[in-house]
């Protein structure tokens, strides 16, 4: 699996939750079978990960995160209301063994897993350096906003990091476009699953 297949790796899964799959509140194309996806990936290789890592957008009060007229730029219709089923892990996804579960954007927009915390107060940088990750790949949702902030997060923290694409999926193909482009001028490696 390449440098990603250390003691020292990390898996980042982004926010697989049911608000950003087909039916939700922010609908993602191509979601569920992206989920599908990922759970295969981690039933075969989530052992060759030091940790195993999940993201959830978990708003209580964002402020003007949620608009009732959003531009889908800043501003978002509510979604991952914090205790609601949209907000959850995603069934695909919600009996994977995670050793940490990371929640943002309690009381304001947050889109990089970089931003929130685990349940006993730590921030995910924390957690990475205390399990002595000095590599990360991340998949989830969605390419272009939350996949691409925590990856770009993760490089600027100084973490070797890689995105697996066909183990993401984007709201927008432009915006994606434009995400993939942005990742790999910070030096973050694009590869598939099938690269690992």
């Amino acid at each position: 699996m390449g440098e990603t297949s250390s003691d020292r790796s990390a898996i980042i899964v982004v926010d697989p939750q049911p608000d950003f799959f087909e039916g939700g509140t922010l609908p993602i194309s191509g979601a569920t079978q992206t989920a599908v996806r990922i759970a295969e990936y981690l039933s075969t290789h989530g052992e060759d990960y030091a940790l195993k890592v999940v993201t959830q957008d978990w708003h209580f009060d964002p402020g003007d995160h949620w608009s009732d007229h959003p531009n889908f730029v800043t501003t978002w219709p509510v979604h991952c209301a914090a205790d609601t089923d949209g907000a959850r892990i995603h069934p695909a996804l919600a009996d994977e063994s995670w050793d940490v579960v990371i929640r943002k954007g309690q009381h304001e927009g947050a889109y990089s897993g970089f931003e929130g915390t685990s349940a006993n107060g730590s921030t995910l940088f924390d957690v990475l350096k205390a399990a002595s990750v000095d590599a990360v790949t991340v998949v989830g949702f969605a390419t272009d906003h939350c996949v691409k902030a925590t990856a770009l997060d993760a490089r600027a923290l100084g973490f070797h990091v890689s995105v697996v694409l066909d183990l993401c999926a984007g709201v927008d193909a432009d915006t994606t476009r434009d995400a993939i482009s942005e990742m790999s001028s910070a030096d973050v490696t694009m590869v598939t699953s099938r690269d690992l």
